[in-house]
């Protein structure tokens, strides 16, 4: 309890010079310490519930006090104590660059990227950070060996960006997808799991895996879909960019062959931080996208040859890290899910409402999907800001059209109560 009860003091206390607002950010360091220590001393379960010490816990935050955020899936703001850090860095890297940069922060990779694998639940030396999920699996798509008539099995729900780069590889190499549309929400694995299997032939060498479906927030049974695959001698490929940090897991429980995630959206790293997860008898077969001196090296950095980079995001990593770890994985699993259970069962009383969602926590957490009947999505989400000043996203893609609302820890049921009434006198329009 003394680390978490100190986490915000000596963060804050990192700034520097004794002003009457380093008094003052002195303050309210103790009170989140405070709230963290007394939020550690109920079970998860009943501190999802407890409004005022995650009011308190909402500080760390500097978010606007003019728009309501309920779109923090696609980024997640950073605590101050995350963003501090990243400004620390950048000035001293601006110090002399060549020296700060290249021997003093790089140096601090290594430590970094232990301190993520024992987050991620891995080997350290087969995970490398990188910028994004995009990145990440692009890096995968590409990196695998593949040949004319390979086919692979993924969704047309999976994101946009794994879509292009699998579609980019049979265009020009002549690999196959076999795509599967499932019914939204799955409430039921062996369906999905069924629908792999069925598109699955003796050609297909490997399944493409959403963990967390971005557009409505399904969440799918990777562990179950990661074991059938190797019943097959099937590649999996994990794409958990809304699920790393926002539910508790280690990406061992999945035993995948691969997995990428951004750090950016759940775990509140700075803007443009990123990781890569491979098994370790795959690095020395994986092609790095970038090229490098030992291309078939069995050295996972081999994934980290970017050119000049900043070093700030990428060292504040590890300040991220801290704070969900004083919050705890699972107790902010379960304030997430509460989160979305509140405003969900609240505006589903609505005759003209429509969850997209199952609301069991094993198939949905913090990101949630409504529609008003008449309405498009857009129409919807435009007078949610334009009458309200709440900032949501609108989905149009395949037979989904809904608005995603995505609350965060700093996100109080206040705050959506305002939401609610928002969206009530928008169906009753």
């Amino acid at each position: 309890m003394s680390t978490r009860r100190s986490f915000f003091q000596k963060a804050l206390g990192a700034t520097g010079a004794f002003s009457l607002t380093s008094i003052a950010s002195q303050a309210l360091a103790e009170d989140l310490s405070d709230a963290l220590v007394s939020l550690n001393k109920l079970s998860p379960t009943l501190a999802a519930a407890d409004e005022e010490l995650w009011a308190r816990m909402a500080q760390a935050y500097t978010v606007s006090a003019n728009i309501m955020n309920l779109n923090n899936g696609g980024v997640s703001p950073q605590p101050k104590v995350v963003q501090d850090a990243v400004d620390r860095y950048y000035h001293l890297s601006n110090e002399a660059p060549t020296y700060y940069m290249w021997r003093i922060l790089d140096a601090g990779r290594e430590p970094l990227r232990r301190k993520l694998a024992d987050l991620a639940g891995v080997d350290a030396d087969t995970l490398a950070i990188n910028r994004n999920t995009t990145e990440a699996l692009g890096t995968v798509t590409w990196g695998t060996d593949l040949k004319r008539g390979d086919e692979i099995v993924m969704t047309r729900y999976d994101y946009p960006n794994m879509i292009h780069a699998w579609k980019q590889r049979e265009l020009r190499e002549g690999i196959k997808i076999n795509w599967i549309t499932p019914e939204l929400p799955i409430i039921n694995d062996e369906a999905l799991i069924n629908l792999f299997i069925g598109a699955t032939t003796s050609k297909t060498k490997v399944w493409h895996l959403t963990h967390i479906i971005n557009w409505s927030g399904q969440i799918t049974p990777v562990t179950k879909l990661c074991a059938e695959a190797r019943k097959r001698g099937i590649t999996t490929i994990v794409d958990a960019a809304h699920s790393f940090a926002h539910l508790d897991y280690k990406i061992s429980d999945f035993d995948c062959d691969y997995f990428g995630t951004s750090l950016h959206k759940w775990l509140c790293a700075p803007f443009g931080t990123g990781m890569l997860h491979m098994r370790k008898s795959l690095i020395e077969k994986t092609w790095p996208m970038f090229s490098v001196e030992k291309p078939q090296s069995s050295d996972i950095r081999k994934f980290e040859a970017l050119g000049t980079r900043s070093f700030a995001p990428e060292q504040a990593i590890g300040q991220a890290i801290d704070f969900h770890n004083a919050i705890g994985a699972r107790r902010k699993q379960e304030r997430l899910h509460y989160l979305k259970l509140y405003w969900c069962e609240a505006v589903a009383k609505h005759p003209k409402i429509k969850l997209h969602i199952s609301l069991k926590p094993e198939y949905s957490c913090a990101l949630g999907t409504f529609s008003i009947e008449g309405m498009e999505a857009a129409e919807i989400s435009a007078k949610l800001f334009n009458q309200f000043q709440i900032h949501t996203t609108s989905v149009k893609w395949e037979k989904l059209n809904a608005v995603r609302i995505t609350p965060h820890v700093y996100t109080t049921t206040k705050d959506l109560d305002r939401f609610i009434d928002a969206v009530l006198k928008i169906a009753n329009a």
